[in-house]
């Protein structure tokens, strides 16, 4: 029986993985950055540039189903083996996933949650990103070496992923709560999406947590108890159904993070999220709220 690796690792534990054996079909290390145009960040540039010692770059846009007009949509099972496997990736191997975000994790939870959604369980997230592997010291490279193509099976877990139809049933069904990640000012319509021809707004029912709140000031992920405390604070119950949504995908998977790290494996992802729900939805189920006068 395949063992669950644990969900997070340190920088000191990756970093003595490294030292006591190279990366290789047992470990692959993947660089899993990428970036809203507006952060104005090249991510393949600057693993070119630098990373750590042995990863590869698992591009999420090419990782995708490019057919969709929907940004980086989820591919089918034999794309992403097949993305996966020509990264050295193997049934067997321990996959450890991070970014060089400056929040310390921002798009390697959706790779995270992606290994997992496809069947891999061996997968972990490096704990406070790229940022705090260099803040501690540990060695980067810009040297890169394609790894040898590995064979890789996946099996998709189809009820991890939220539809638009699944959405709009649950506006009146409520057989699931919706938890949206985005910084709170988009949520409420009050500040524009990065996007330019979609507005801000939130679902109807659905609450927010942003996904910045799930981190401590280092980037480091909260406490297992800080984070029940934080869904507590925003009225969302573990117990229960819960869906996560974001601008485009990405980053509604800090929430499915948060909640496996809580007890709560359970938690499903919206894959098209504000974007798709703002493109199909009526103009009544794209709500906004008022902004209070200063």
């Amino acid at each position: 029986m395949e063992l669950q690796a644990q969900t997070l690792v340190s920088a000191k534990w990756l970093a003595n993985m490294v030292d006591r054996n190279p990366v290789g079909p047992g470990l692959r290390i993947l660089d899993t950055s990428w970036y809203l145009p507006m952060m104005n960040r090249d991510a393949k540039k600057e693993f070119a540039e630098t990373h750590i010692p042995g990863a590869s770059f698992f591009d999420i846009d090419e990782c995708s189903d490019r057919t969709s007009k929907f940004d980086h949509t989820l591919p089918n099972e034999q794309f992403f083996a097949d993305y996966v496997r020509n990264l050295g990736i193997g049934n067997d191997s321990h996959v450890v996933v991070y970014d060089a975000s400056d929040f310390g994790a921002f798009s390697c939870t959706r790779v995270w949650w992606m290994f997992r959604l496809f069947g891999h369980t061996q997968v972990s997230v490096l704990n406070g990103g790229f940022r705090d592997w260099v803040k501690r010291g540990h060695p980067t490279t810009a040297t890169y070496s394609r790894p040898e193509a590995a064979r890789f099976t996946a099996t998709m877990e189809r009820s991890w992923v939220k539809s638009f139809e699944d959405m709009t049933k649950n506006i009146n069904r409520q057989q699931f709560q919706v938890v949206d990640v985005r910084p709170r000012e988009r949520f409420l319509g009050w500040e524009p999406e990065p996007r330019e021809d979609v507005k801000s707004g939130h679902i109807p029912g659905s609450k927010c947590m942003p996904f910045s709140e799930f981190l401590d000031k280092d980037g480091m992920m909260l406490s297992p108890e800080k984070l029940k405390e934080f869904f507590e604070q925003s009225q969302i119950d573990l117990q229960k159904p819960l869906c996560g949504s974001c601008g485009s995908g990405v980053t509604a998977c800090h929430m499915v993070l948060a909640a496996h790290l809580c007890g709560a494996p359970w938690a499903t992802v919206y894959d098209g999220s504000w974007y798709e729900w703002f493109t199909k939805a009526p103009p009544e189920h794209v709500v906004t709220e008022v902004k209070p006068e200063i």
